[in-house]
């Protein structure tokens, strides 16, 4: 790189119109870990301007979400190899709670020979859409956010609560599309709103859910990679939100007991690239054989996925029948309770929706394993069900409903994983189950209540 004018002087707009008067401080360089987590370093912004990348041990990719390490590292053993991390700078943005001026990049990771790290989630996403757009296909996805905000908690032991409102009440649940409830929490959302106008964001709405406390936010369509990107900040920029007011944003996917849990449906359409037209819509805008096999790939493939798109032993407490969330993967049109649903929508804007991934994913993992099962159905040429009519919860769940259940299918799936990729595949496993066998290890307060002067 150049000086920091050059630097500065590069950046997408919305960095620029942020810094427009002032003199960059510090770059936080990040990059996302299995779980979603932003790892990396924060550097002065001179030595970063001079900088063309830096390193981190591939050992990031090896831990679990307790900070434990699962046995990934091959046939080298755990020497904790340096990658070369690489920043892509189109994704500079804004760290607008920083007390100085800060921006954040996003960087990629490389191995020595410049072949990118399998592992890596972004490059596990970029890898899928690269398979699309080798098949002459574009993909374009828009995500849901749904989470919680919840009082704060600094004790484990104790549940969770929602948060004190404007009013000085709880929120209360049982208020989906209430703009009343939405208006309890108006100096974290307006925080929200600033922060992502700084880091040039689009909110395409924000919603009350059904559960106490619990809100979403839809961003407009666009490129998957792109789209991770913004989900992986707005994670940290909600969380951030809400610590300026006393309170805690939380993704998991089932936060409270007897409330909904918290997922990131994702909306999926499919361009050619030659013609830019939706595949799924044909000349007359009826449905297309691709969107019928891209439903067909999912249904076929998502039970398999759902250890990637349910990523913790929690997520699975969020397929309860009439919670608002799926429990088999039907398919219908305009119908919620199935788990995979198209929208009403005209003909170049038809999309498929899953339902199925929790909002606790890693956002690249989640996108790339459902595009994944839409590609092997589109490859494959794949037939779902008929569709379903009325009420799915009255259905029998066809998915995995425990952890290790999911695992297996997941360690099984040699189809999938040649699309996500195999050291992918086998690295994932392995720290995935090394963390559910950390879980399988703790005795909950369920237990105690109910087994110790019982059974």
């Amino acid at each position: 790189m150049a000086d920091l004018s050059e630097l500065t002087n590069s950046l997408p707009a919305a960095a620029q119109a942020y810094l427009e008067g002032r003199r960059l401080d510090e770059v936080e360089c990040i990059i996302s870990d299995l779980p979603g987590i932003a790892r990396g370093k924060a550097v002065p912004a001179s030595k970063f301007a001079r900088q063309d990348y830096f390193h981190l041990p591939d050992s990031i990719f090896f831990q679990t979400i307790t900070g434990d390490w699962g046995e990934a590292a091959g046939d080298d053993g755990f020497i904790e190899r340096d990658m070369i991390l690489r920043p892509d700078m189109s994704t500079a943005t804004a760290a607008p709670w920083t007390a100085d001026w800060t921006l954040q990049v996003i960087h990629d990771a490389y191995n020595r020979d410049n072949t990118p790290i399998p592992f890596s989630p972004r490059n596990v996403l970029r890898r899928v859409v690269q398979m699309y757009k080798d098949r002459g296909m574009k993909p374009v996805v828009a995500p849901e956010m749904e989470f919680f905000l919840v009082a704060r908690n600094i004790d484990p032991a104790q549940e969770i609560k929602p948060m004190m409102g404007r009013s000085g009440r709880p929120a209360a649940a049982r208020q989906a599309y209430s703009m009343t409830a939405v208006d309890e929490f108006g100096p974290v959302i307006d925080d929200i709103y600033d922060f992502a106008e700084a880091q040039g964001f689009e909110i395409d709405g924000i919603t009350q859910e059904g559960g106490a406390g619990q809100l979403e936010i839809n961003l407009r369509h666009g490129d998957p990679i792109k789209l991770a990107d913004e989900v992986f900040y707005f994670k940290r920029l909600i969380r951030e939100a809400a610590l300026r007011h006393d309170c805690f944003a939380t993704f998991m996917a089932k936060p409270i007991e007897d409330e909904p849990g918290s997922a990131m449906h994702i909306h999926h359409s499919i361009l050619d690239i030659e013609t830019g037209r939706n595949i799924f819509a044909g000349p007359q805008g009826g449905e297309t054989d691709a969107f019928f096999h891209f439903i067909g790939g999912l249904q076929r493939h998502l039970p398999s996925a759902i250890a990637v798109m349910a990523p913790y032993v929690n997520s699975y407490r969020r397929y309860v029948k009439d919670h608002a969330a799926p429990i088999n993967l039907a398919w219908g049109r305009d119908n919620r309770t199935t788990g995979i649903r198209v929208p009403l929508s005209g003909p170049e804007a038809r999309r498929v929706e899953n339902r199925m991934a929790g909002m606790d994913c890693n956002p690249y993992l989640g996108i790339a394993a459902s595009l994944a099962c839409g590609l092997l159905g589109i490859i494959n040429e794949e037939r779902p069900d008929k569709q379903f009519r009325g009420d799915a919860y009255a259905g029998e769940s066809d998915i995995p409903n425990v952890m290790g259940t999911a695992l297996d299918m997941f360690e099984e799936a040699k189809d999938l994983h040649a699309i996500l990729g195999p050291e992918f595949a086998r690295v994932y496993g392995i720290v995935k189950r090394t963390e559910y066998e950390e879980f399988l290890q703790v005795i909950s307060p369920w237990e105690r209540e109910h087994l110790l002067l019982n059974v």
